[in-house]
């Protein structure tokens, strides 16, 4: 007889090798084929919605690593929901107005030398759009490409005419509410771009800047002691001078006048830093003179130190509450027109707002001395007219943190322009936004503080854009009084043309079109300025939640980077209050940033940058996927090749363990199947091990920490079932007969092992799991994601046998260290040539004789001696009172199984009881 055919090994057309590059595609294929997002949405009609808002990404290039673990984390959550029994819609969408396309576009007129100013608007914007409608599919192809299963055929995108129309209404909305309003404030203004940022535009760097301390001669006091005084200044800015018009102080701070013996010359500067500052100057001969209070300057006056040459004005001392003594001279140069606190309180005292610097970065032409100059040049310039009027005392250089752009990285300069702002505080914004945080669920939780602290300090929020390519700022503007014209019919009208035509209508109609016979278009301004791009994707929620049927509103979740907590989620929150009065959302997730395999950022002059097509084209989607619930998504995540090929080494193990399950399932059916109650207790513990997995499952998923589970599910296959469970029932799968109640008991638990492993692994190994379920179910139009997670027994959760189990692995890892001593010893080659005497104490003993230790230890015999372990035993210090002794197993080795047993001797077929039985059938 040919016993290799009676022995049952595993038979399967799942292929150890993965291919996951040329698989997935073909996958990609067959849920286009099956029209797969359509069928989840007829299938899960009725159902519990669980929405999660799709945040835009930008339409201008291929997506990055970020993208990748962004979209595919929003994707692994949804396809959880929709497999909890949700019905869980996903509408992508992109976000495609702004500058970064604008600076696209502008890059080739500059490489062709054509100038944008001389390019017409609508022509202009044209070429915007087309732009961002080149990137879209391009795009949508590559998050397709990750398994990202979603409405790629029907996207939201905020360049349509519905979406601008829907914006134009909103922002309508905080007009008509008295909360939108111009002013002249400083705001973040990039020279490169010439154009207000957004704070969430704005990226921190090290930068080199001059440090000047500089004298201002004072003129006029009320105390005596400031006779011929200077007060000294100090900044990191000097282009700043020619706009200073003001110096602040702290009213409760002690002041002194210094004498400089070696000059002669008095200063005045805050007592506490004194010598930081004389040490600084190099002053050593010094004489203190007077000691004053703050609230003593009042009234003071000095002249500009550059007065006679265009700066002949009085320089005012003013309090200010932003004056403190930790650097500086405790005497803060106030350039009202060049920062947030200058501007403050220099408003509070009436000071001129001067504007020196034009939207370019030069020097207007009524600029003294510096009239065309480059801010970014001027320094010198600056420095030079100071020593000549001889109030330059110092200058050096500092490194310090900067703002800079984040598209040019150039340096940012604060300058005081007219822009479009909604108020944090005329209509309650910031408490209405305050307190809907508070009704939000944050993950992790200190993204709560974050925010919070984000919107007590915010300023009002800017709106407005200097450009072109964005959604029109729709407003009329009264030429004489300067009022905004808020009118509901006008806004009406403005909407409907927008929705109709976009917001080129804006641009291309005349007034009269949206004024109608009410007003006199000749009295009004048509304002040009664009919207913030902040402001567009902020409004997503009432243009895709409200206005798509298969979704509602609020979101169940937002998720994005941990930035967006100054962006999106910002922004979102600050219209939707608003204009809802609420949150747009009742959780919000964040993850961290990618960065290379040593913790840096990635560059591509470093050359550490991970393309998400590179590790594709190579790995396969899935393996991106694995990574991105294997490591803590809540803080910054490294990737490289090592990390990429500890991956693979954790992919493999759970590939190869749904094949092995499909083998062992070859030709499996329901009339195996058994009632676990019936099974043997190797079983039951199984069916616990499913039932907690579950449960940890059920947390992280409400938790939002996959990676908990998933790590769980990957020890699981190592250790619980290949390093265990299958390596003890492989015999038995094997060799017992097909009617033994065991094999159908080990068939049944590895069945509901498969199936629910398989519909565990859909969300994250999307392709792998799907081809998986395929080679099970067949191509019958029919998909892993198609499925909800099976359900767990009533009885499967069974602690106390969890705890008798994991006794029982504890006390078995003696047994299997001592036969590893012995194979690698070679007395012995398998485990099945030896017989295992096992020592313990009558306790441990009594344990030990309930099971089976030979079909445990995967020996051909076993026995047990309560006594105490003697001198040549194995034991272990972790494992008191039990040592194990190897020796070789007594008998023949049954030609089927290869156990050596006493009771093969007696067959002349060479053949243990069970294995003669086996094939007899």
């Amino acid at each position: 007889m040919d016993l290799k055919n009676t022995v049952f090994l595993p038979k399967t057309d799942f292929p150890m090798k993965a291919s996951l590059a040329t698989r997935e595609p073909e996958l990609l294929a067959y849920w286009k084929e099956i029209n797969l997002y359509q069928k989840l949405r007829s299938q899960s009609q009725g159902r519990k919605r669980f929405i999660l808002h799709f945040g835009p990404p930008y339409a201008n290039g291929h997506i990055h690593i970020g993208h990748a673990l962004s979209e595919t984390l929003k994707d692994v959550i949804n396809k959880t929901y929709q497999m909890k029994g949700f019905d869980a819609p996903m509408v992508p969408g992109w976000d495609c107005h702004g500058l970064p396309i604008e600076w696209k576009v502008e890059e080739g007129y500059r490489a062709s030398g054509r100038n944008k100013d001389e390019v017409p608007i609508l022509e202009f914007r044209a070429e915007c759009r087309a732009f961002a409608d080149k990137w879209i599919p391009i795009q949508s192809q590559e998050f397709q490409r990750l398994g990202i299963i979603a409405d790629w055929d029907n996207p939201y995108i905020t360049m349509t005419y519905a979406a601008e129309g829907r914006t134009v209404e909103q922002l309508g909305k905080f007009l008509l509410n008295g909360s939108l309003y111009r002013g002249l404030k400083p705001v973040m203004w990039s020279v490169v771009e010439k154009t207000a940022l957004a704070e969430a535009e704005v990226e921190y760097k090290d930068h080199t800047s001059d440090s000047i301390y500089v004298s201002f001669p004072i003129v006029q006091a009320n105390h005596p002691a400031l006779t011929d005084v200077c007060a000294i200044i100090w900044t990191t800015t000097p282009w700043t001078l020619p706009g200073n018009r003001a110096i602040a102080f702290g009213q409760d701070f002690d002041y002194v006048i210094i004498q400089n013996n070696d000059s002669g010359k008095k200063y005045l500067l805050a007592q506490a830093l004194k010598e930081t500052v004389c040490a600084a100057l190099e002053w050593s001969n010094l004489q203190t003179l007077t000691t004053l209070k703050g609230r003593d300057l009042i009234g003071t006056q000095a002249h500009h130190p550059l007065h006679g040459k265009g700066y002949d004005f009085a320089v005012p001392f003013i309090h200010g509450d932003h004056v403190t003594t930790e650097a500086g001279t405790g005497l803060v140069h106030t350039a009202p027109g060049h920062g947030v606190e200058d501007f403050e309180v220099g408003k509070a005292n009436g000071i001129e707002i001067a504007q020196p610097v034009g939207p370019d970065g030069i020097y207007y032409d009524h600029v003294p001395l510096f009239a065309g100059l480059h801010v970014y040049k001027a320094n010198p310039s600056v420095m030079a007219a100071l020593t000549e009027a001889g109030h330059l005392l110092h200058a050096g250089k500092i490194l310090h943190s900067y703002p800079h752009s984040w598209r040019s990285k150039a340096p940012l300069i604060f300058r005081a322009t007219s822009q479009w702002f909604i108020s944090m505080d005329s209509t309650g914004l910031r408490d209405k936004a305050l307190q809907a945080i508070e009704t939000v669920e944050w993950y992790p939780g200190q993204g709560k503080n974050r925010i919070k602290s984000m919107v007590e300090g915010r300023p009002d929020w800017c709106v407005s854009r200097q450009r072109a390519w964005g959604t029109p700022i729709t407003l009329f503007v009264h030429k004489q009084s300067g009022d905004v014209l808020r009118d509901p019919e006008v806004l009406a009208r403005i909407v409907e043309a927008i929705h109709q035509e976009g917001g080129d209508a804006w641009f291309s109609s005349s007034p009269e079109r949206f004024l109608g016979d009410k007003y006199n278009a000749n009295d009004y301004e048509q304002v040009k300025d664009i919207l913030d791009v902040w402001f567009d994707s902020g409004c997503s929620h009432e243009f895709v939640l409200k206005d798509r049927a298969e979704l509602s509103w609020p979101a169940d979740l937002y998720l994005e980077g941990s930035d967006q907590h100054r962006g999106w989620f910002q922004s979102s929150l600050l219209e939707a209050c608003g204009t809802e009065g609420q949150s747009p959302y009742r959780k919000v997730l964040t993850h961290g940033f990618v960065l290379d395999e040593k913790g840096y950022k990635m560059s591509k002059s470093l050359g550490n940058v991970v393309a998400p097509e590179q590790v594709i084209s190579k790995q396969g989607a899935d393996l991106l996927r694995l990574w991105i619930v294997s490591a803590d998504y809540s803080d910054d995540m490294r990737i490289g090749p090592e990390i990429l090929r500890q991956q693979e080494d954790i992919y493999r193990r759970l590939r190869n363990t749904l094949r092995y399950l499909l083998g062992a399932l070859e030709g499996y059916s329901d009339a195996e199947r058994i009632e676990v109650a019936a099974m043997p207790e190797l079983e039951q513990w199984i069916f616990h091990k499913l039932a907690e997995l579950q449960a940890l499952h059920d947390r992280s998923l409400e938790e939002f920490d996959l990676t908990s589970f998933y790590y769980a599910l990957h020890n699981f296959c190592a250790s619980d079932l290949s390093a265990f469970y299958f390596d003890i029932r492989k015999d038995c799968l094997y060799c017992d007969p097909v009617s033994s109640g065991r094999r159908k008991a080990t068939r049944t638990a590895m069945h509901y092992i498969f199936e629910h492993l398989v519909h565990w692994l859909a969300p994250v190994l999307s392709f792998t799991a799907e081809e998986a379920f395929l080679t099970r179910h067949g191509k019958t139009g029919s998909s892993i994601h198609l499925q909800v997670f099976p359900s767990i027994g009533e009885s499967w959760l069974n602690p106390d046998l969890g705890k008798r189990w994991d006794k029982l692995r504890h006390l078995r890892r003696v047994i299997t260290g001592a036969l590893e001593i012995e194979r690698a010893a070679k007395t012995i080659g398998s485990s099945l040539q030896a017989h295992v005497t096992v020592f313990a104490n009558k306790t441990l003993a009594s344990f030990l004789e309930e099971f089976d230790l030979a079909e445990l230890g995967i020996t051909s015999g076993a026995s047990i001696t309560i006594a105490q372990p003697p001198a040549q035993a194995f034991t272990l210090d972790d494992v008191p009172d039990i040592g194990v002794i190897v020796s070789s197993a007594e008998g023949d080795k049954c030609v089927r199984c290869w156990r050596v047993l006493e009771e093969v001797s007696s067959h002349d077929n060479s053949l243990c009881h069970r294995c003669d039985e086996a094939v007899s059938l």
